[in-house]
């Protein structure tokens, strides 16, 4: 298979990313003053250096857990099917729960894993996400925290991938096929 070329022009640089982050945790921590343990689930893969910066951020006691969804594969277009790949090590009964997301598209994976988490009757549930791309939304969900709201665009870096390529880049960029 022949990759077609592309580049990648910067939107959101390390530095606002960090600066946002900073922002973000200041209001979740307010949310949440006063929980013995706040569960920060990460929505892999998309998500991990999100998560990595937004716990070390936080000033609260944490425990991290992940699921694991898949409605990409390695397209550029959601499936629109939300697959559990894995699911949660521990129980969120009666628990602070926290999602976070790299980017809320189409909605459906977001909707998905809230509403299957619900089902697990935690205490609070709100989420995050570190960006937001309200133009393509299919599926009437929303995250209580949003990092950046961004354009109809195709983003790779800070976790996110385009054919498990770029994940490893700083900054957040936009996808230009040459």
């Amino acid at each position: 298979m022949t990759e077609r070329p592309y580049v990648i022009d910067k939107m959101i640089s390390a530095k606002a990313i960090a600066a946002r982050i900073e922002a973000l945790c200041m209001d979740i921590e307010a949310e949440f003053s006063g929980t013995d343990k706040l569960v920060v689930v990460g929505l892999l893969r998309g998500s991990f250096v999100f998560i990595a910066d937004l716990v070390r951020e936080l000033d609260l006691p944490i425990e991290v857990d992940f699921l694991e969804t898949s409605s990409y594969g390695d397209g550029m277009e959601s499936s629109r099917e939300v697959r559990i790949l894995k699911d949660l090590r521990g129980t969120i009964e009666g628990r602070d729960v926290l999602v976070v997301e790299d980017i809320v598209d189409t909605g459906y994976t977001m909707s998905h894993v809230i509403r299957l988490l619900k089902g697990r009757k935690p205490a609070k549930l709100r989420s995050i996400a570190l960006l937001d791309k309200p133009s393509r939304r299919e599926v009437d969900v929303s995250s209580d925290w949003i990092g950046f709201e961004i354009p109809d665009e195709f983003v790779v870096g800070y976790g996110i991938d385009f054919a498990q390529r770029n994940r490893n880049l700083p900054y957040i960029g936009k996808v230009r096929f040459t």
